[in-house]
């Protein structure tokens, strides 16, 4: 096996605070500024690079789009304060709970939509 596991991943959004609010309040995680004006999203071993209007990149995707990304998360709670903490937050569910396949163990799972319109599904492991 060549890969172990997934260091990073890159979100580009059309509106950054928007994003920050939804990730960083009803998801949880924690901003991270670094660099020359970069902006992170952390969560446990975990981060999410954000790209906003006008950031130019090094390198980065060919063709970068918001609400392009599938993003499933396992949650460190039960999936009813997930839910609960989305509601809270006015955040809609666009799919109830239903029983999914994860990458390691079957999943329970809710979806959303961010400010981008990226999927974004949240998850725990199914009794």
């Amino acid at each position: 096996m060549i890969l172990q596991s997934i260091d990073h991943i890159v979100l580009t959004t059309r509106d950054l605070d928007k994003c920050l609010a939804f990730y960083t309040g009803a998801l949880g995680m924690t901003l991270e500024r670094f660099g020359a004006g970069r902006i992170a999203l952390r969560f446990g071993d975990q981060k999410i690079n954000v790209h906003p209007p006008g950031f130019e990149a090094g390198i980065k995707a060919r063709r970068p789009t918001p609400g392009s990304l599938d993003l499933c998360f396992l949650a460190a709670c039960p999936l009813e304060d997930v839910i609960e903490r989305l509601r809270a937050h006015g955040v809609p569910l666009e799919l109830e709970p239903s029983i999914r396949t994860g990458a390691r163990f079957a999943i329970r799972s809710v979806y959303v939509r961010d400010p981008d319109e990226n999927l974004v599904e949240i998850s725990v492991r199914a009794e």
